[in-house]
């Protein structure tokens, strides 16, 4: 059995698009039966939908005390096969369009839409405390998992729920993936309080998503800065959504001035706008920005989550004590994870972090204790013996060109900026650039694509930009 179950079992679970309810009770059942088939601490493929079939896959390992390693369904085939030889499963649970593998692998059994597989596969030995598996935000197809353990998981939804005051009476609508950290966190910190999940794949540029959205009373929606800067196009504005209460952002810095107009939209409408940090390596929450401080610290991050603690420290790992001064980000808690995984031997490695994670995260704390990310440890360039922060210059663009979607890499005295639009756009982001920046003509390349490559939670697939356009 898993806390995440263990509620009235008459009261509501989960709510699919078609208006289906499954109540605690239900998805218990549901969960045991499914556990019952696996063997403990089994090594379970589970390709994540946000959808009933998937849900109770993830409950039921966490009930039998096998280890998923949550995929994206829509992961390349060779991808998947990369990692099925790497890791050597013995499970899968899948959605039933995806069964088509030659006959290779027979199906034992069926729930909500998935089924269950067999690999017969030689497992790697688990180590005991290892829960749940998930990929590094970088690529879905990455073999370097993070290892998180139950400890990591039930602290980090205790947390969430604590700070967000979350009750039985919420009914979050998925607006992320299940096997993104954000998505589950979104799942875990709601079902830990009893609330009512609203399980929709729908984009949110659908009007079917909407649709859901206002039929099911969702109270809560959660996004990556990309979801934020649709929402402002789509009008968010200036539609009536009288149920909804809480709007929260993680999986990037928000630009300042979208920060500023959400967190005004939400003091005028009475509602509560969250802006949370986070990473795979720490569970998923780190810190957050108390809603009643959303306008008053535009663009900070807060402080460290209930039972977590922030440091931060100089070049040389000596702790910061005062205000205003650039460090690297510490944190210390229950919720840091065990460690990374890039191949099955490395599944029965124990607790390598001890509870202290080094975020690579640039910050500074002001007089208040509000902590404000400026930039990655290794997202900096030296240009003609100056340091360039490439995350300030995307923000800086942004603000200049409102909308824009842009990428900055490059290395030492040379910054490449990659911008979603039109070559005329590409020339004035130049422009802007030499003019304003007073970067020299010399040491700047300015490229015009179609598009900025994302992942499925909307971050910039910065590795392949590199492979692409490189310097």
């Amino acid at each position: 059995m898993t806390p995440f179950l263990d509620h009235d079992p008459a009261a509501p679970a989960a709510e699919d698009e078609t208006g289906r309810v499954l109540t605690y009770g239900e998805m218990r059942a549901a969960a045991e039966e499914l556990a019952g088939r696996l063997s403990p601490r089994a090594l379970v493929f589970l390709w994540a939908e946000n959808s009933f079939g998937a849900l109770i896959g993830y409950l039921a390992c966490l009930c039998r005390g096998a280890a998923p390693l949550l995929l994206d369904r829509r992961l390349a085939p060779s991808l998947a096969r990369d990692l099925l030889a790497r890791y050597r499963p013995a499970f899968l649970w899948r959605p039933e369009d995806m069964e088509d593998d030659g006959g290779r692998l027979e199906t034992v059994f069926r729930l909500e839409g998935y089924g269950l597989a067999a690999t017969g596969l030689p497992p790697w030995p688990l180590h005991e405390d290892l829960a749940l598996l998930v990929t590094t935000s970088g690529s879905t197809g990455s073999p370097k998992l993070v290892r998180q353990s139950r400890r990591n998981l039930e602290s980090n939804a205790r947390s969430i729920a604590a700070y967000l005051e979350l009750t039985p009476a919420e009914r979050p609508i998925t607006t992320l993936p299940l096997h993104y950290v954000y998505g589950l966190s979104v799942v875990n910190s709601h079902l830990w309080a009893g609330a009512a999940l609203l399980l929709t794949d729908k984009s949110l540029i659908r009007k079917e998503f909407w649709d859901f959205l206002r039929r099911g009373r969702a109270t809560s929606l959660a996004g990556v800065p990309y979801t934020y800067e649709m929402l402002k196009k789509l009008r968010f504005f200036q539609m009536d959504l009288p149920h909804l209460t809480t709007l929260t952002q993680a999986g990037g810095k928000l630009n300042p001035d979208l920060h500023r107009e959400f967190a005004q939209y939400a003091r005028d409408r009475g509602k509560k706008f969250v802006v949370m940090y986070g990473a795979a390596e720490a569970t998923a929450r780190m810190g957050y920005l108390p809603p009643d401080q959303a306008l008053a610290k535009c663009g900070g991050m807060g402080r460290a989550i209930p039972g977590g603690r922030f440091a931060i420290e100089d070049g040389s790992g000596a702790e910061i004590a005062g205000g205003g001064q650039v460090g690297e980000l510490i944190y210390y808690g229950d919720n840091v994870t065990l460690g990374y995984a890039e191949s099955g031997a490395d599944l029965a490695k124990g607790d390598e972090r001890g509870g202290r994670l080094a975020t690579g995260d640039l910050v500074r704390r002001d007089e208040d204790g509000c902590y404000y990310v400026v930039g990655r440890k290794k997202r900096f360039l030296k240009i003609f013996g100056h340091r360039l922060g490439l995350d300030e210059t995307e923000q800086l663009l942004k603000s200049a060109f409102p909308g824009l979607d842009c990428a900055c890499l490059g290395r030492d005295d040379h910054l490449r900026v990659v911008v979603a639009g039109p070559g005329e756009l590409g020339e004035a982001v130049r422009a802007f650039l030499t003019g304003t920046v007073r970067l020299h003509p010399s040491a700047l390349t300015v490229s015009a694509v179609a598009a900025i490559p994302k992942n499925a939670a909307g971050k910039t697939l910065y590795a392949e930009l590199e492979a692409t356009h490189g310097a």
